[in-house]
């Protein structure tokens, strides 16, 4: 009998694959088909920081142009904090149209008050919010630590806001991932009677003064950018991922595996069972699917899982706590090839 269930931040999920935030899961029917189809899990379309914000404004000026100043002031504050009702709906539907856990999205990248909607999100029946920071340094003026101490402010304020589950779905493009994924990943505690630091994986002493991510996906695809050399122009670049994209998150889910205490989730480059059961058996706990989707329809979900299946049975797995992680770093009896060996050996021949 082969059990595909998972335990993802504290959701127990059918399946470790979990249809991730696009325009599939921006709609009512998108998220029945998705759950039809066997997904462990949905998260929804993001809802953008910059959405937010604009409904609030518009609140504001409506008022403004009746001569309303006060009124103005008022709605800003209130729009802030109830935020576009239509997602509030959307998530209040998908939560009683399907019996998979739903994820809330919000795609941001500054610390103001637009925290404060996550309360409505959670109150609208989110099983947990996916933070995506959209974050892309691109100006000299951005310092590097500055950008990292963002992300901390953004989970940290997010996490005073609501009860449930958060998970961070960040990019790579850091000075070093280690370091924050590590940041990010432990609880801080305050240990008696001074010193304030992280909390190792298992460890609980102290006092808890700053919480994990429940989990962390990896790795956020950013907008793709392309140039036009016929009319000299901007474009937009392919939105879909192809397979050999996989192979960063699936190094870092490696590395990450049993170092921290957050949840890992792959994304980006996962487009068949092969690719899924990489992914788990570097270590991930659950994968999430959206470029293959829209290349293959919802049924690719169907096929990947009896897929993991098959391959579960003919090397004698029954369950997939049996062979997560099984490739990491953590649990390798030769850690040197995750890193700079295998590139020796690959370029220069070393044997």
């Amino acid at each position: 009998m082969i059990d595909l269930s998972t335990t993802y931040m504290g959701l127990a999920l059918p399946n470790p694959l979990v249809v991730a935030s696009s325009s599939l899961t921006g709609n009512l029917a998108g998220v029945k088909l998705a759950a039809e189809s066997g997904a462990g899990a949905i998260v929804l379309k993001s809802l953008f920081e910059e959405q937010i914000t604009a409904e609030t404004i518009a609140l504001a000026k409506h008022a403004e142009h009746a001569g309303h100043t006060e009124a103005a002031e008022y709605l800003q504050g209130y729009g802030m904090t109830l935020g576009p009702q239509a997602y509030l709906r959307l998530i209040k539907e998908a939560v009683k149209a399907v019996d998979v856990p739903i994820i809330a999205s919000i795609n941001c990248f500054s610390r103001s008050n637009w925290s404060d909607y996550a309360t409505k999100i959670a109150a609208a029946g989110a099983a947990a919010i996916e933070l995506n920071i959209g974050l892309l340094p691109t100006r000299s003026a951005q310092q590097g630590r500055a950008i990292e101490e963002r992300c901390y402010q953004i989970l940290r304020e997010v996490k005073q806001q609501v009860d449930i589950p958060v998970a961070l779905k960040l990019g790579p493009y850091f000075s070093s991932f280690a370091e924050v994924a590590d940041h990010l990943g432990r609880d801080r505690v305050e240990a008696p009677p001074f010193t304030v630091g992280w909390c190792g994986p298992g460890e609980n002493s102290g006092k808890i003064v700053w919480h994990k991510a429940d989990a962390l996906v990896l790795f956020n695809r950013f907008y793709q950018l392309d140039i036009d050399i016929d009319n000299l122009e901007l474009v937009a670049g392919n939105p879909l991922s192809s397979p050999s994209e996989i192979n960063t998150a699936l190094r870092w889910i490696a590395l990450l595996h049993k170092r921290i205490d957050s949840d890992l989730a792959a994304t980006t480059g996962i487009h068949d069972a092969r690719d899924a059961i990489k992914q788990l058996l570097a270590g991930a706990t659950v994968v999430q699917l959206c470029s293959t989707l829209m290349i293959n329809g919802f049924s690719q979900i169907g096929l990947m899982l009896k897929e993991i299946e098959d391959w579960m049975q003919t090397h004698d797995f029954t369950s997939i706590a049996e062979f997560r992680g099984r490739l990491s770093q953590a649990q390798s009896e030769h850690p040197e090839n995750y890193e700079r060996l295998q590139y020796i050996k690959l370029f220069v021949g070393l044997e």
